[in-house]
This record gives C-alpha cells, structure tokens and sequence, in this order.
C-alpha cells in the first residue's frame, strides 16, 4: 500500500514513497492542489524572510534614502507646475518608485533558487505547473505590502499627508499593490532567463533610469518634449499620477491624454502587463533546463 509523506525540502510538496507520483483524484482536484502548491511556496518564501529581516530592512534602505535626500536636499530647488509643496508631489512617485523596483529584489531571489538547484527540486515533484510563480507572488506581495506600509508611516513621521480621505488612500495604496503584482511577473521571468546571480543584479543599470524617466520626481512637463512624451507614457507615470489624485496631493499633469486619463492607465497597465508576463513566467518554468 503506497504511504504519502512531506519533504521537508520542498516545504510541504507531497510526493508518494514506494509508488509513481501520482495525486488522489488528479482530475478532480487540480485548482485545490494547485491553490496548497501555491501555499507551500508562498510559506516557504515568507519563512526565509522571517528568518532573516535584514533583507526587507536593505530594500527599504534606497527608498527611504532617496524619500530624504529628494525631499530635504533638492526639494526647496524644485518647483511642481500649478504650485504645490513638492514634497507632497515626491511622497506618491516615491511610493510608486519602490513598488516598481521590487521586481528586481523577486528576479534576484528567483535567479538565487536556480542557481541552488531549488527549482530544478521544485521541477521534479508533482506539483502544479502554475505554483512556482504564483506562491512566489503571492509571497512578494505580502512583503511589498509591508514595505510600503514601512514607507507610509516613514513619509508622515516627515510631514506627509493624505488630504484626499480615507476612501481616496485606500484606493491609492490598492493601485499601489497593483502595479506591484504586476511586476512580480516580470521578475520571475527575468530571474529563470539571467544565468546568475550576479548578471541579475546588473538589471539595476536598466531598471533605475527606466523608473528615472517618469513623473516620480518631476512632472514630465518640465522635460525635453521627446523625453516628456516618453515619461508621461511610462506606466509608472501612470500609477504615480493616479495615486497623487487620489491622496489629495499636487499632480502637475501635462494635459496630454494618458496623464488626464491616469486613473485608467493605472489600472489598464498593471493588467496587460500581468496578460503579458504571467503566462510567460509559468512556460519558461516549464521549460526550464538548467
């Protein structure tokens, strides 16, 4: 009689002992199996941070760094079109800024599995296809939602305020995620493409000015008409402008209309960005050789 048993390994994975790798009533119960794969990872991931909370502390630290540096060293030097404090402006595309640059953290981390050989572990169980990338998004979101929780509470200790209630707060901090959870796709698809781990943090080169040119610091009004048009049409931009609408903060749009339509494009966005990378993070898992 086959016996079922956990691999502490795989972080609950079951696998059977003494029989082929086979699940009890497989054709029935693939989406509840592929929700407890996604679980498993999801723990697995948030264990390691548990075990180690100097990881969220050091991706906290650029953000904050820059929050301060903007805010009190360049921020009496810059100006927001229409008026407006501009570190009121900053708070919002800071926000966004981190959220952006979280998908670089969840390609280092996916890349550092590989190269351990955890993926090709994971590969070999029975186990949902879909698993890896979704137990690890749902685990990034949980952490960048704890982050930017960290960097709200940092932005009000330094006189940030959300004048645009409660209701308005709550839908920018869920537009905030969103984009977020779209990127965590990105990621995962970046991490199983680079061959290690050092090739992964080079992506930084091309992360930063892609996040640089957008309306996180400045409106793309005060740009160079080409680089303006470029960064009112970055999905940053986007999700940036929306957010500050809906704090009550400056937005010093542009007129143009993707930056009158930025509530919209922040939502379009994040999903043809999650349409795009998610069915490819869940093929290249598939697929992958190393």
């Amino acid at each position: 009689m086959t016996t079922r048993e956990r691999d502490p390994a795989t972080t609950g994975v079951r696998r059977s002992a003494g029989g082929p790798d086979r699940r009890p009533d497989l054709d029935h119960g693939l989406a509840r199996w592929a929700v407890v794969d996604c679980w498993n990872i999801s723990r697995r991931t948030l264990t390691h941070y548990q075990r180690r909370p100097a990881a969220i502390v050091w991706q906290l630290g650029f953000p904050i760094l820059s929050l301060l540096l903007y805010g009190y060293v360049f921020g009496s030097a810059m100006r927001v079109p229409g008026g407006g404090d501009y570190r009121e402006f900053l708070m919002p595309g800071m926000f966004a800024m981190t959220m952006a640059m979280g998908f670089m953290n969840t390609a280092v981390a996916v890349v550092t599995d590989a190269s351990k050989g955890v993926v090709d572990r994971f590969r070999s169980m029975p186990m949902a296809p879909s698993a890896f990338a979704s137990g690890r998004g749902a685990a990034d979101l949980v952490v960048a939602a704890a982050e930017l929780a960290i960097l709200a509470v940092t932005a009000l200790l330094v006189g940030w305020r959300a004048d645009g209630g409660a209701t308005g707060a709550l839908g920018a901090f869920g537009l905030l995620l969103l984009l977020r959870f779209s990127l965590i796709w990105v990621g995962v698809w970046l991490g199983m493409l680079v061959p290690t781990p050092e090739a992964a943090g080079g992506l930084y080169a091309v992360a930063f000015p892609l996040t640089m040119i957008s309306s996180t610091f400045v409106s793309p009004s005060l740009m160079p008409d080409w680089l303006g048009f470029v960064a009112s049409w970055n999905p940053l931009s986007s999700t940036a402008t929306a957010t500050r609408e809906l704090f009550g903060n400056p937005v010093a749009g542009g007129g143009t209309w993707v930056e009158e339509h930025a509530l919209l494009m922040a939502v379009v966005w994040p999903l043809v960005i999650t349409l795009v990378f998610l069915p490819l993070a869940v093929r290249r898992f598939q697929r992958l050789s190393r």
